[in-house]
């Protein structure tokens, strides 16, 4: 469970996000949509700690994580897929997949790693044939395919996922939502989803969030939203009237 409340967060004199509260319900994927600048990706990278709200409160799993750095909250069961994917260029996929299980490495065997490794495989098959290939040299597709995997090798229990269409060729954006849809099944990962294009988030989406200038402008079922005229005019290319 993932829980924001009154979220500002600054870059010296802008503020990027305005008093922003969400949440995030256990096995529930919940969209952000909202035009470029309007402070998603700033609310996203506050989440999972690697910028530091000016005020405002991050819970993970009811426990105030404001002050508790990055990298424990992965610990804590928070994945973090970031936009233009940031993949280890130089390693191996495999190796790439190996390093997203790093913490649970310290406590599980390494058979374990592996299985899940396995897993990935059967959802992303082309990763099992490029295994042993530069991740730097993969597609742009399988490269986001690769940031997922990455992400779901730690069995993360909220992923956050940050414009996975981006620069995706149609096919594979249609793939890629496959995908999101189908890890939304298992109801064992909730999942929080800030996608540029509006109408396939608000699809695959339980609830979804409205963002504009840095305001929650609107948030409710995501099926409400997908026809809500304000919604339709402003994202979704048709007219409100």
């Amino acid at each position: 469970m993932l829980e924001v409340k009154n979220l500002v967060v600054a870059y010296g004199g802008i503020v990027a996000v305005r008093g922003v509260s969400l949440i995030v319900n256990p096995g529930e994927l919940v969209a952000i949509i909202g035009a470029n600048g309007s402070g998603k990706t700033s609310l996203l990278r506050c989440i999972s700690g690697l910028i530091t709200p000016r005020s405002g409160e991050v819970y993970i799993n009811q426990t105030l994580a404001n002050e508790i750095p990055s990298h424990k909250r992965v610990s804590m069961g928070l994945a973090h897929c970031p936009e233009a994917r940031k993949i280890f260029a130089q390693q191996s996929v495999l190796d790439n997949l190996i390093l997203g299980a790093f913490v649970r490495t310290k406590k599980e065997k390494m058979s374990k790693i592996h299985e899940t490794v396995e897993e990935i495989f059967t959802i992303f098959p082309k990763l099992k044939e490029r295994q042993l290939q530069q991740a730097g040299t993969l597609s742009g597709g399988e490269q986001q395919m690769l940031a997922i995997g990455r992400a779901l090798m730690l069995k993360p229990q909220t992923l956050i996922l940050d414009e996975p269409s981006m620069g995706l060729a149609p096919v594979i954006i249609d793939e890629m939502f496959n995908v999101i849809e189908n890890i939304k099944k298992t109801k064992t990962t909730s999942i929080l989803l800030v996608e540029q294009l509006a109408y396939r988030a608000l699809k695959v989406a339980d609830r979804a969030y409205v963002l504009e200038q840095g305001l929650v402008r609107l948030e409710g079922n995501a099926k409400e939203l997908l026809i809500n005229p304000e919604v339709k005019a402003a994202y979704l290319g048709v007219n409100a009237h």
